[in-house]
């Protein structure tokens, strides 16, 4: 039966996590120059609408339709056929599927607008839009069922991911590095200074975030509970000690802390609690943020030693954030805390953090090569890149003739 709680919770949750494709549009736009900072909020914004479409004609029918051999959800959901206000048996039975079908919507709207982090100020903007949406098909929508699909071939192994570590933060990680690695660094990228151009812009970007994360995670309970609960907490002790761990780290490293540093220190307990969110307690919690903190930070200084021109650090924090935290999850799993999750090596179970790595690999490595694939492809026919004058220029004028700041 539905409960009218319940599906309060996950549509107030589904605005949320909406509300963090704007949030993440104002944290890249932050960090880029200023003659990029419209091009970079339209390449969040415009995922609102290309995904929205994408999912509701075939991206719900292929990750959560009726099983096709563990690898994908049949079409017999396409456009919605058959998805109405009754409640879903499988996934959620105190909601209606519509609600839940929204509420999945806005995790795959923001997951390609993650990528563009690290491909920031050079992408053609309908290179990008073409991208995204085979990117979805191909990737997302498989892993997703994978992970989260009724007979997912991963999800039958054991592989456990409560809120995205695996099908967000890690499948738009890798396709961002396969991205770096095809089109390469910016133009003049480490002869001149790329300092961001608006840091408040950035840590108002940074609130909207932390704000919608809480839908992000609690949310994927899919019912005002315990559990909920327990991930809301566990959201925010991860972000605030993956921000304190970072800043600490800045100051032992570089002798200060700064406010792009505790954004970034946020954002990456954030990402990386989102896997283990409703399977561990807080002592966990905040000691996954710790980890996150100091090996986020390690790897996002790491790009610049080997000239990876991870522009705004996606590979770094989510990538890298998603791995950690679905293997920390095999370390710190309890079901004293959720008794539909795991124990892991911590509890006595070393075997299920031998599964949680499984799963890092195959996503991971899946990601990789069907994003590099489709990248070769459409940079071999549209182009990825703008050309050399229009880099200069900038995005906002090269691709859509406005300008952020008129003097």
């Amino acid at each position: 039966m539905i409960n009218a709680g319940d599906t309060a919770f996950v549509l107030a949750a589904a605005g949320l996590v909406l509300l963090m494709t704007p949030g993440l549009a104002l944290f890249y736009g932050g960090m880029v120059r200023s003659k990029n900072v419209l091009g970079t909020f339209m390449q969040s914004l415009v995922m609102i609408s290309v995904i929205s479409v994408e999912w509701v004609l075939m991206g719900y029918s292929m990750s959560f339709g009726p099983d096709v051999g563990g690898l994908t959800g049949n079409l017999s959901w396409f456009a919605l056929n058959t998805v109405g206000s009754a409640p879903s048996p499988t996934y959620a039975t105190t909601i209606p599927q519509n609600a839940f079908m929204i509420y999945q919507c806005m995790f795959a709207i923001i997951t390609p607008a993650l990528i563009t982090g690290a491909i920031a100020e050079r992408i053609r903007f309908s290179s990008f839009i073409v991208f995204s949406l085979l990117w979805t098909i191909l990737v997302y929508n498989p892993v997703c069922h994978w992970v989260w699909g009724s007979g997912g071939w991963l999800a039958a192994r054991g592989v456990l991911d409560f809120a995205g570590g695996l099908v967000v933060h890690l499948t738009s990680g890798a396709a961002a590095l396969a991205a770096v690695m095809v089109m390469g660094p910016r133009y003049n990228h480490g002869k001149r200074n790329f300092a961001p151009h608006n840091l408040p812009m950035t840590i108002i970007g940074t609130a909207l975030l932390w704000f919608g994360w809480f839908g992000f995670n609690a949310g994927s309970a899919l019912a005002a509970n315990g559990i909920a609960a327990t991930a809301f907490i566990s959201t925010h002790l991860a972000g605030m000690t993956g921000m304190a761990m970072w800043i600490i780290m800045e100051s032992l490293h570089g002798g200060k802390p700064t406010t792009l540093g505790a954004a970034s220190g946020a954002v990456a307990g954030l990402a990386t609690i989102t896997p283990a969110a409703g399977f561990v307690g807080p002592i966990a919690a905040m000691t996954i943020g710790i980890i996150a903190g100091f090996v986020c930070y390690s790897a996002v200084n790491l790009k610049e030693k080997i000239g990876l021109d991870d522009s705004l650090d996606v590979v770094g924090i989510h990538g890298v954030g998603g791995i950690i935290g679905t293997i920390c999850l095999g370390i710190f799993a309890s079901k004293t805390v959720n008794a539909g999750g795991a124990d892991g090596l911590l509890a006595g179970n070393a075997s299920f953090l031998g599964t949680q790595i499984f799963g890092v690999l195959v996503v991971g490595l899946y990601a990789f090569v069907v994003s590099w694939i489709l990248l070769k492809i459409i940079n071999g026919t549209m182009g990825l890149r703008v050309n050399k004058e229009d880099e200069i220029s900038g995005l906002d004028q090269s691709q859509h003739n406005e300008t952020a700041y008129n003097n």
